[in-house]
């Protein structure tokens, strides 16, 4: 009697068990990989990194939900450069990509980036991934079109192709429809935001809630505003295609905050022509500087179940190329020797480990000599050393970045041989970059 109930049960709920098989989320495959980056959004544009005026609620939840690091930095402070080495998984010298393309035309500058160089986008189609891009580009708008770079769907402003606009949402509007198109395939997607650089166009929505403030924080808070929204706006894409758990997700910023001007509040056209009180959370110096304040950004990956939650690391030193091999390894895929990466595989960071990396950091940049904050050349970080120096080394600074962050005490004097090491190394590389922009990458070869 008992077989027989035990079966009539079985029969039973035999169709709703195969119901429940049918509907149950399907066994994850590679991957999705979401890169968020902002443009001249500081270390310290966060509440969750201490700001007290600034609310920051759907990045703060970010945090909580995967790794905040403490200690990632881009390789320029500058757009162009910075762009063209997370990208590229390369130092952006190494393509003559010093400055910001449409501002100057050093020598050594090309028209637009090597369409041959070593893409993420390129690298994942190889593992099967759709690949998009939507927001800012600025990598040149010369010949090569954003599928030579390896990017199947695209709308971008400073850059080839469909265009999109900075303002408003079309950005992460445009994002949803690819992220909800490709659900059921692995998919990589860079969602460049303008955010917050100038001219800010605030929501009248985001000018309402910060009314209380005065009309620079109003403005500066608004914008910061947007721009938080516009992330939630991919992440809530991610959950309601149910694909959320699958995704790793990626936030960071191109360089740090851009410097205050006085008097600098006005209206040109519908947009607000102001300039950036962002804050750098304490760091040293703001955009286009090479100390910290300049080139050291928010870095938040969510990744559930890989990535442990709530994370504040403190330890592991990441940077913007590392990008392309990490993200390689998480595609299952290693990049081919001919890539000539300078950047290392951090995946163990991204699951919470502190690896210790073992390339140094190199960065170039023009300085400005007049200014303390914004004179040197040359930057080189070999573990908790950072040295900053003109391009004939004779001008040097010392920093220990684990003793002091702010950059405040320059140690230059009590370590001659750490100076003499680090110099030597950091002009050295800059001896083996290019002096004269490639042909190939210039509307009119010089």
């Amino acid at each position: 009697m008992k077989i027989a109930l035990t079966f009539l049960t079985v029969l039973l709920l035999s169709p709703l068990v195969g119901l429940n098989a049918a509907d149950s989320p399907q066994k994850p495959g590679k991957p999705n990989i979401v890169f968020i980056y902002a443009d001249d959004w500081g270390w310290g544009d966060l509440s969750c990194h201490g700001n007290t005026w600034l609310k920051t609620p759907r990045l703060d939840k970010l945090a909580s939900e995967g790794i905040d690091f403490q200690q990632f930095n881009v390789l320029s402070p500058v757009c162009s450069p910075s762009r063209a080495a997370a990208m590229t998984g390369r130092f952006p010298g190494r393509f003559g990509i010093n400055t910001v393309f449409g501002v100057s035309k050093p020598p050594e500058m090309p028209d637009w980036l090597d369409s041959k160089a070593p893409t993420i986008p390129r690298l994942l189609k190889t593992a099967g991934y759709r690949t998009g891009h939507f927001g800012k580009w600025h990598l040149g708008e010369g010949k090569p079109t954003m599928a030579d770079y390896g990017i199947d769907d695209s709308a971008v402003y400073h850059g080839p192709g469909p265009k999109v606009s900075p303002y408003g949402n079309d950005i992460p509007n445009q994002a949803v429809k690819f992220i909800e198109a490709n659900k059921d395939r692995p998919f990589y997607v860079n969602v460049w935001l303008h955010e917050s650089h100038v001219a800010h166009s605030p929501s009248a929505e985001a000018m309402a809630k910060w009314k209380h403030l005065d009309p620079r924080q109003q403005v500066y808070a608004a914008v910061i505003t947007d721009g938080d929204n516009k992330v939630g706006l991919i992440l809530d894409a991610l959950e309601r295609c149910g694909i959320a758990q699958n995704t790793l997700v990626v936030f960071s910023s191109d360089n740090g905050p851009a410097k205050s001007k006085e008097n600098d509040i006005g209206v040109t056209g519908k947009y607000r022509s102001h300039y950036s009180i962002g804050e750098a959370g304490g760091l040293r110096a703001r955009k286009t500087s090479l100390f910290e304040g300049g080139v050291r950004v928010p870095f938040i990956v969510r990744w559930p179940d890989q990535a442990p939650a709530g994370l504040k690391d403190n330890a592991t030193v990441l940077t913007a190329v590392d990008l392309l091999p990490t993200f390689c390894a998480i595609a299952g895929i290693t990049p081919p020797a001919d890539a000539k990466g300078d950047g290392e595989n951090m995946l163990p960071a991204l699951k919470g480990e502190s690896p210790r990396r073992t390339r140094p950091i190199f960065w170039r940049n023009n300085g400005n000599k007049k200014d303390p904050d914004f004179w040197p050349d040359l930057a080189v970080r070999d573990g908790d050393w950072k040295l900053v120096t003109t391009f004939d080394g004779r001008q040097v600074g010392l920093y220990n970045l684990k003793a002091d962050r702010a950059e405040a005490k320059d140690v230059a004097k009590e370590h001659p041989a750490d100076v003499t090491r680090l110099t030597k190394l950091v002009l050295d590389w800059n001896a083996t970059l290019p002096t004269k922009a490639d042909p190939d990458c210039s509307e009119t070869p010089r």
